[in-house]
């Protein structure tokens, strides 16, 4: 039973478990199957017709329904892509992006309050991890962001809702590993959000045991691998995680983890001037990279001014990404969504809590 701020917080819960607490109360197993569609529709407890009267009174007083609620959004006047602020239980904020593409609509979600990696190029590690979020707190993202899609659908037609999931949000997913897994579970069960793992990424920035293990979960999710560099010293610059993992080990795991599911591996590049951006790299990558199926995707660099770190120029993005493609490594350069929105991770948060601060 997951519990913030002393109530109980129901979206942590499985049928199984919904079913245990409910029979704590009195009330028939067949409940937790009306229970828990309700909740992941994003109903609140005096709405959730079906119940008792009586049952919907004792949930409000000690459950919460949704442990996440909007407190902020922002919409691209470019391309649609919606930045949400989210407000926690104990009064914590973490945010998501929700990007409209011509397959559907994919959220991208926060698995932590900040995060304890320390990669230079990322505004969400700034401040550190004030602590994980719980299986209902991810859930709870997805819930919310429906229901801003349905408000925007307009009276008379389907509302729209999120089919895709990308854990690339505030925190490292592994560094919260049994939170993540769980909700993984839940998010897939019949009769709630029925998000299928196929249509889920989850990235990391290499935690080598919690990736082998991970293969052996049975969650044939897309994995995504936070790469950017060639080698371990170029690495170690900019991802403090890469002294404790090297790159061959790290490798290795994603090979593991393609033999186990099937599922090629994702390689996020965020091209750095002057630190990895070099066609020579782009070759030494490749080397690294042959004979595994895989996809490197570039991404221009969000410049992060707390860190020095600049950007590269479209021609250098090319240059690397025709060095790759040379040598027979699938490559793409990331769609940017959201610029004029401060669509980054992380970016939001600290906007929010500095205003905070100032007032």
């Amino acid at each position: 039973m997951e519990v913030r701020g002393e109530r109980t917080q129901l979206l942590s819960m499985t049928p199984q478990e919904l079913g245990e607490y409910l029979r704590g109360l009195g009330q028939p197993a067949f409940r937790a199957k009306q229970l828990f569609a309700w909740l992941h529709q994003g109903v609140p407890f005096e709405g959730m017709t079906n119940l008792p009267r009586a049952l919907r009174e004792t949930l409000r007083e000690s459950c919460i329904d949704n442990p996440v609620r909007v407190l902020e959004t922002i919409t691209s006047s470019l391309d649609g892509t919606v930045k949400l602020l989210y407000a926690l239980p104990d009064g914590h904020v973490i945010e998501g992006v929700l990007m409209r593409y011509k397959y559907g609509n994919t959220l991208c979600l926060s698995t932590q309050v900040g995060c304890r990696m320390g990669c230079l190029f990322c505004a969400s590690t700034l401040d550190g991890c004030a602590r994980s979020l719980t299986p209902g707190e991810m859930l709870g993202q997805i819930v919310c962001a429906n229901g801003v899609l349905a408000a925007q659908s307009g009276d008379g037609k389907e509302p729209a809702r999120v089919g895709n999931i990308v854990l690339m949000g505030s925190g490292e997913p592994f560094d919260n590993y049994d939170n993540v897994v769980k909700f993984l579970n839940i998010l897939h069960t019949e009769g709630g959000l029925c998000i299928g793992m196929r249509s889920v990424s989850l990235s990391t920035c290499g935690l080598v045991p919690q990736m082998l293990r991970f293969a052996d979960e049975g969650l044939p999710v897309t994995l995504s691998l936070s790469l950017h560099a060639p080698n371990d010293e170029v690495r170690r610059q900019l991802m403090p995680i890469a002294r404790r993992y090297a790159m061959d080990d790290v490798l290795s795991a994603c090979r593991h983890y393609i033999e186990k599911t099937g599922r090629r591996v994702i390689f996020e590049y965020a091209l750095v001037h002057g630190v990895n951006a070099s066609p020579e790299q782009a070759a030494e990558l490749a080397g690294k990279l042959r004979g595994m199926q895989c996809h490197v995707n570039l991404i221009p660099l969000n410049s992060v001014p707390e860190r020095g770190l600049q950007g590269v120029s479209e021609r250098e993005v090319d240059i690397f990404r025709r060095a790759l493609e040379q040598r027979n490594i699938s490559v793409t350069r990331r769609r940017e969504m959201g610029d004029d929105i401060e669509g980054a991770c992380g970016q939001l948060r600290r906007r929010y809590l500095g205003q905070k601060e100032s007032d």
